[in-house]
């Protein structure tokens, strides 16, 4: 077993090399068994901007006035990614790989890791200020994590330029709370073995940014959502952040995809009823309880999902555990709870809003049935169904 390693990885150099030549040469896109799409996509878009593998690479710095405006307009990004960095560092400390963050432009923001200043492939490219964009330098996991806009994993040969052929690199994008590519986290070794697991790294690592740069934005209540079935509280939720008011403030990648969000114009909000149906105002009256239980989320269009409701991480320290000690944030103003308030039976509005629902329910979202058998239009249920409690 242990002879085979060095034969298995000049079979794959070798088809690698098969894979160049017959894009370069014959101009016929590789086959999937030589070298992945993505790929051979890069190696095309290389060609078409004029570029020649054998052209030597020169990693030059962006002005500094771009610079100085990409640090300014990602000092956000900053904050969540350096927690992060730290940990991940740690983690590929003996592989000889470093981590690299750069903006939606492929400008490097962050450095962490060994980076051997010694070397000048390492210190060339380990530098704030480098621009690693694929019209720069080709094709490289930057460039392509960019461009495809998905994780990818990139060995010596797979690069378009032959002089950066000593790399090997694993990138994933990084995208906003309203989903916007906004960068790139790459980790990147020189002259070591190929190690494709870290592009399932470098991913997670990815996520956990995007998680930490939502978190930080100011909102009212936070969803924590994934299917039935699965455990909430862990770093594979979907997350959605809403306001006092229950429009949306910003998602993770893992809540755009469980909860799509329609589209919008521009400088316009979602409101967290046009994703959910069932009144919204029962978000909050979930944050309330204790200890926090799964909530059922019914979707518009039929699924279920499950939910932890909880206030923003503040709010929870600031309650010491106690929900009678803490304040809480309501859909019309942060006023504190009344623990000591008897029970207040139900107005009529909140049980004809809960009527509607579970017709809603019942007709596993679709709103046109619902509408038909309450005898009312599906403008009425919308805007019901929306209507804060108590108003």
């Amino acid at each position: 077993m242990l002879s085979s390693a060095p034969s298995s990885t000049a079979h794959r150099h070798a088809l690698i090399a098969q894979a160049r030549q017959t894009l370069l040469v014959d101009g016929a896109a590789p086959l999937r068994a030589e070298v992945e799409p993505w790929i051979a996509r890069s190696w095309q878009r290389c060609l078409a901007q004029g570029m020649d593998p054998t052209q030597r690479v020169v990693f030059e710095a962006v002005s500094a006035p771009a610079l100085r405006h990409s640090l300014e307009q990602n000092q956000a990004l900053l904050r969540a990614a350096r927690p992060v960095l730290e940990q991940l560092t740690r983690a590929i400390a003996g592989m000889r790989y470093f981590a690299i963050l750069t903006d939606a432009r492929g400008t490097v923001v962050e450095v962490q890791g060994h980076c051997d200043a010694s070397d000048p492939r390492a210190s060339s490219i380990g530098r704030v200020g480098i621009d690693l964009s694929e019209a720069a330098v080709g094709t490289t996991a930057i460039g392509a994590a960019l461009a495809e806009l998905q994780p990818v994993w990139l060995h010596r040969g797979e690069h378009f330029l032959d002089d950066n052929g000593s790399y090997s690199c694993a990138g994933a994008p990084l995208f906003d709370p309203e989903g916007r590519c906004m960068g790139m986290l790459d980790l990147t070794g020189i002259d070591v073995p190929e190690r494709p697991e870290l592009r399932h790294l470098v991913a997670r690592s990815a996520r956990a940014m995007e998680d930490a740069l939502l978190l930080q934005r100011p909102h009212a209540l936070l969803l924590r959502m994934n299917w039935p079935g699965c455990t909430l509280g862990g770093e594979g939720d979907g997350l959605l952040a809403l306001d006092a008011e229950g429009c949306v403030v910003g998602a993770n990648s893992m809540a755009r995809q469980l909860v799509p969000q329609p589209l919008r114009a521009a400088g316009t909000s979602t409101h967290c009823s046009d994703l959910l149906a069932m009144p919204w105002t029962m978000l909050f009256d979930a944050a309330r309880r204790h200890p926090a239980q799964p909530l059922d989320l019914p979707l518009w269009s039929g699924l279920r999902l499950q939910a932890l409701v909880q206030w923003p991480a503040h709010h929870r320290r600031s309650s010491h555990g106690s929900l009678g000690a803490s304040t809480s944030f309501s859909p019309s103003a942060a006023a504190p709870l009344a623990p000591t308030s008897p029970p207040v039976a139900a107005p009529l509005r909140e049980a004809e809003t809960a009527l509607i629902r579970q017709a809603v329910q019942d007709a596993r979202g679709n709103v046109a049935e619902a509408a038909r058998a309450l005898g009312i239009s599906r403008a009425t249920v919308y805007r019901k169904l929306g209507t804060p409690k108590g108003t």
